[in-house]
């Protein structure tokens, strides 16, 4: 495996844990607070990071449908994201998510770990 997938899988092995840590607090809480909302950032940076790194080391192209899966699974992340961190702004440090804000927080997350395990089964399958 190319060096620049190895740092994009590690990579994304952190997005991960920084995104589950946020979901899980999100969920079991219903408060965002601004360690939480690093947790979130910190996640995008990170998915940001290791696409742009699996894009370079692929063989197959940027226009494949594990990309396309990736590509909107990070854009959803990142669109929550957005909605928090406005929330923040208007809120103050310590709010509560709305029911609609939570449902797609738990969607978004959902559909990330969706193009996760697909791409994990991808190396697999063509190791």
């Amino acid at each position: 495996m190319k060096p620049i997938l190895i740092a994009g899988t590690s990579i994304v092995n952190i997005a991960l844990i920084s995104y589950s840590i946020f979901i899980y607090q999100e969920i079991k809480y219903r408060k965002v607070t601004s360690k939480l909302l690093t947790f979130l950032t910190v996640g995008v940076i990170l998915d940001v990071t290791a696409t742009i790194c699996m894009m370079i080391g692929s063989s197959k192209g940027f226009f494949t449908m594990h990309g396309f899966l990736g590509y909107s699974s990070l854009t959803a992340m990142a669109i929550d994201a957005i909605l928090i961190w406005n929330l923040k702004r208007i809120s103050g440090l310590n709010y509560t998510v709305s029911k609609s804000l939570h449902v797609y927080s738990l969607i978004a997350y959902t559909w990330w770990v969706v193009a996760y395990i697909t791409g994990a089964m991808l190396v697999f399958m063509y190791r």
